[in-house]
C-alpha cells in the first residue's frame, strides 16, 4: 500500500470515491461530509478522518496513473458481468467505439482549444480520449491530454485491440498512415471521409438487388499520405443517404466483406459513446476540482470514471430495471446506510420493511428504540 504524505493509497481512493458519489465541490465539503459520518467510516476501512492539507498534498503528489491502474484492474476483473447478453450480432460483439470529450477548467492549467476570445481569458481544458466496447458501455481505454491536442494523435495508442476487431470513430481522427497500420494488423475501421479529402477512385462495386435505396454508391478508392503523398492506402468508400436527418454521409472502411448497409449501421453505433459522455457529465459533474494542478484534476476524473464503472457493475447484476440516473441518485442518498445494496435495489420497499421488522423485535422490550 503506497503512502504519499500521510494517507495510504486505499484511504485516498475511498475518499475520492466518496467525493465522486456525493458530488462534493470543495475539500471543506469533503471533510464536513466525513465528520458527519465519522461513526460509520469503519466499514469503509477508514480509521481516521484525513486532514485538509493531507488530502490536498496527496492529490498533488500521488500519481494519477495509479488511479488509472486501479480502474483498469477493476474493469478487467469484472468485464464479464458488463457484456450485454441481448447483443446477438457477432460483428457488434467485436466492435469498439472511440471518441473524446473535453472537461472545461476555470483556470488555464491546460491549454484550451480554439482561438483566444476578444474579451476575457480563455479557459483551460482537459480532453479524455476514450474507447468503449459496444457490448459493455463503459470505457476500456482512457488517455488524458490538453484540450488543444488533436484527436488523431491518439490513434497511434490504439494498438492493443485483438486481431479481427472493428473500431469506429468520427472524421476528426484522420491519419491515413494509421489506417494502413490497422489493415496490416487485421483490425477493421469504419469512419467518415473528410469533406476536403483527395482520393483516387477505383473499382465500383455493383449494389445487390436487396440493398436499400439509401446506399447510393460502393467503390474502392486510394488515399495517399506522407509528405510527398507517395504512400497509398486502399480503402472502401460508401455513399449513404440518411432519410431521418436528410443528409448524405460518405463512409470509408478497410472491410470489403460486410455489406454497405452494415458499415453504415456500425458507424451509427458510435452514438453509444456520446450517451456515455452525457451519462458521466450528468451524474458526476466535474465543474469544481479539489486541486489546481493537472495531476489532481486527473485523479478526480479517474474517481468519477471508477464510480461510474462500479455503479454500472451493480446495475448489471440487478434484475430489476433501473435508469442509471435513478440508481445513482438512490445510491447517493443511501450511501452511508447499512443495507444490502443488491437486495435493496431489487425490492426497496420490502428491504426496508424487513429492516423495520427486525428492529421492532430487537427493541420490543426497550423503552427507547
Amino acid at each position: 500500500m503506497q503512502l504519499v504524505g500521510r494517507i495510504p493509497t486505499y484511504n485516498h481512493v475511498v475518499v475520492m470515491l466518496f467525493v465522486a458519489l456525493e458530488g462534493y465541490q470543495s475539500i471543506r465539503e469533503v471533510l464536513v461530509g466525513l465528520l458527519a459520518n465519522a461513526h460509520k467510516l469503519g466499514h469503509l476501512g477508514l480509521n481516521y478522518i484525513v486532514r485538509r492539507s493531507t488530502l490536498s498534498e496527496a492529490n498533488g503528489r500521488r500519481s494519477s496513473k495509479l488511479f488509472g491502474d486501479i480502474y483498469m484492474e477493476v474493469y478487467h476483473r469484472n468485464k464479464a458481468f458488463l457484456a450485454d447478453s441481448r447483443l446477438s450480432d457477432a460483428d457488434m460483439k467485436r466492435l469498439y467505439i472511440m471518441d473524446s470529450t473535453t472537461v472545461t477548467l476555470f483556470k488555464d492549467i491546460l491549454k484550451g482549444v480554439g482561438r483566444n476570445p476578444l474579451q476575457g481569458k480563455k479557459k483551460g481544458g482537459i480532453k479524455a480520449h476514450t474507447i468503449i466496447k459496444a457490448s459493455e458501455h463503459v470505457p476500456c481505454l482512457i488517455r488524458y491530454s490538453a484540450a488543444v491536442r488533436h484527436d488523431h494523435t491518439f490513434l497511434k495508442e490504439v494498438h492493443a485491440l485483438p486481431k479481427g476487431s472493428i473500431i469506429t470513430f468520427d472524421k476528426g481522427y484522420v491519419d491515413y498512415a494509421q489506417y494502413e497500420a490497422f489493415s496490416r494488423g487485421g483490425i477493421c475501421y469504419v469512419t467518415r471521409l473528410k469533406d476536403n479529402a483527395v482520393y483516387q477512385p477505383g473499382m465500383e462495386y455493383d449494389l445487390p438487388r436487396d440493398a436499400p435505396s439509401t446506399v447510393l454508391k460502393d467503390e474502392e478508392v486510394v488515399l495517399y499520405y506522407d509528405e510527398n503523398k507517395k504512400q497509398a492506402h486502399r480503402t472502401r468508400r460508401i455513399a449513404y443517404w440518411d432519410d431521418e436527418n436528410q443528409r448524405l454521409f460518405e463512409f470509408i472502411s478497410n472491410n470489403f466483406e460486410l455489406s454497405a448497409e452494415k458499415i453504415a449501421l456500425i458507424y451509427k453505433q458510435r452514438w453509444q459513446i456520446e450517451l456515455l459522455f452525457k451519462q458521466l457529465k450528468q451524474n458526476f459533474p466535474l465543474r469544481y476540482f479539489l486541486g489546481d494542478n493537472e495531476n489532481a484534476i486527473e485523479i478526480q476524473i479517474w474517481a468519477a470514471m471508477l464510480a461510474n464503472l462500479l455503479i454500472s457493475l451493480v446495475k448489471s447484476k440487478v434484475k430489476r430495471a433501473w435508469a442509471f440516473s435513478n440508481m445513482v441518485s438512490l445510491i447517493r442518498n443511501q450511501l452511508m446506510s447499512y443495507v444490502n445494496i443488491y437486495r435493496f435495489l431489487e425490492d426497496p420497499e420490502g428491504c426496508w420493511r424487513t429492516i423495520t421488522a427486525r428492529d421492532e423485535i430487537r427493541y420490543q422490550h426497550s423503552l427507547f428504540t
